[in-house]
């Protein structure tokens, strides 16, 4: 530029000199053309100098004010997916490369960055990708998002195994990946997510042990490995002092119940072949679900089970349970709305002081070996709070309480496949009693 300006003070300092020259000899009329001349000259001069300045600073290309790094990350997200699954209005049909990630309002959608106040790069710190059925794999160089605070793929196809680069993320605070089709084990390095605090890889193929490690994200308020082929012990995780929320069910997971997180809230090992007692969970006093069912549980099931102040339901169903402990006295503060025993190996009397719990109104005793007549304070209950309860497939003997020959009843209830005097123009009796053969033995207090 500095040539070009000089070009133009020579070519201006010749015009002036000739111009000048030749006025002399026509005198003062001369002066005129002279000064548009000029004027031209340095308006073409400004033009040229402009242009040059503007060209200097307008790069071959546009560069972006993301990391290159990041944009290579989800360059390499998009490649791994089947471009057939990516359909028209999903988010990945969005991204448009020839556009900055961070910068480009609308385009990149479920991406989130960083803007540091600093001017360096802006950095993705969120995928949040929308349930399309995407088909492909998460890439491996999704390790090298280094400010990655959430990462969630939801409700896709992605295969393969969980790439162990993820222990790279340290920012991560939620890593949820549920509904896909991921195999292999939980990756180890995932212990190092020392900020983690949902973790749901829920409703994937996963196979291989729980790390026995996990207990070191203490920072963990959501743990959800159900739906899977997860298996071995569930480790101590005690140390999980904030996790709120457990689900390990529909595994294979074996052993007893551990000592478990003291303030959960919602607790399902379900669908399991866990075996031994329970009484781990009765010191969980913040419980307000509790579903431990299908498993080879045995045993007693205490008050303390039941008696959970916060519970609004339980179901200890399909295990082998023997016994139900009594619960001495009414129970006003109790929060137990639903609980479901059934398909267990319950026998005695129908526990009585089920009444005592105020705020029950859902009972499933079926498919037990109860029995029996049915206690008058059932009637009672039938009658009021109790909107559901199921005793079929016991040993129950004797007549009905009046209540529930009362065909006006808004409730749901089934005495089916016992030993009653059940007419059967009672709806609750309808599917029959057992034949006499399978009442032998059975001993019937009515009279």
């Amino acid at each position: 530029m500095n040539h070009l300006l000089s070009v133009c003070y020579k070519y201006a300092k010749s015009l002036i000199t000739k111009q000048t020259i030749e006025s002399l000899d026509h005198r003062l009329p001369s002066f005129e053309p002279m000064a548009e001349q000029m004027h031209s000259l340095l308006s073409s001069c400004l033009l040229l100098v402009t242009v040059s300045i503007v060209l200097v600073h307008i790069p071959a290309q546009v560069h972006s004010i993301t990391l290159k790094s990041d944009i290579e990350v989800l360059q390499a997200l998009k490649q791994a997916i089947d471009p057939v699954s990516v359909v028209r209005y999903s988010y990945l049909h969005s991204w448009d490369f020839a556009f900055d990630p961070c910068e480009a309002a609308g385009v990149f959608q479920g991406i989130l960055c960083t803007f540091p106040a600093d001017k360096s790069a802006n950095r993705i710190m969120a995928i949040d990708l929308d349930p399309a059925g995407y088909d492909g794999f998460l890439t491996p160089s999704i390790g090298n998002l280094t400010e990655l605070t959430s990462l969630s793929t939801s409700k896709n196809n992605f295969r393969g195994p969980i790439p162990e680069t993820i222990a790279n993320l340290q920012r991560l605070t939620r890593l949820s990946l549920p509904q896909n089709l991921f195999t292999g084990r939980i990756p180890q390095g995932i212990i190092n997510l020392k900020h983690l605090e949902i973790l749901d890889l829920s409703q994937n193929h996963l196979s291989s042990k729980i790390p026995a490690d996990i207990t070191a994200l203490r920072s963990l308020v959501q743990l959800s490995l159900s739906n899977n082929a997860l298996s071995g012990k569930i480790p101590d995780l005690s140390g999980l002092w904030q996790l709120n929320t457990l689900d390990l069910s529909s595994n294979n997971l074996d052993g007893i119940v551990p000592v478990l997180p003291i303030n959960l809230r919602k607790l399902s090992l379900s669908h399991n072949v866990l075996s031994g007692h329970i009484s781990p969970v009765s010191v969980l006093k913040r419980l307000t679900v509790l579903d431990l069912s299908d498993n080879r549980l045995s045993g007693l099931v205490r008050q303390e089970i039941l008696t959970l102040p916060l519970a609004v339901r339980i179901n200890i169903s399909s295990n082998q349970f023997t016994e139900m402990e009594a619960i001495p006295y009414p129970r006003e503060d109790l929060q137990l709305r639903v609980l479901d025993a059934h398909a267990n190996r319950l026998r005695g009397r129908l526990p009585i002081s089920l009444v005592n719990i105020a705020n029950l109104s859902s009972i499933d005793l079926s498919h037990n070996q109860f029995s029996g007549r049915i206690p008058s304070e059932y009637g009672a209950k039938l009658g009021s709070s109790w909107k559901s309860l199921f005793l079929e497939d016991n040993f129950l003997m004797g007549n009905l309480p009046p209540q529930f020959v009362d065909g006006t009843l808004a409730v749901r209830a089934n005495l089916a496949h016992n030993c009653l005097r059940c007419p059967p123009n009672i709806r609750f009796c309808r599917g029959g009693q057992r034949a006499n053969s399978e009442c032998v033995g059975q001993q019937d207090h009515s009279t």
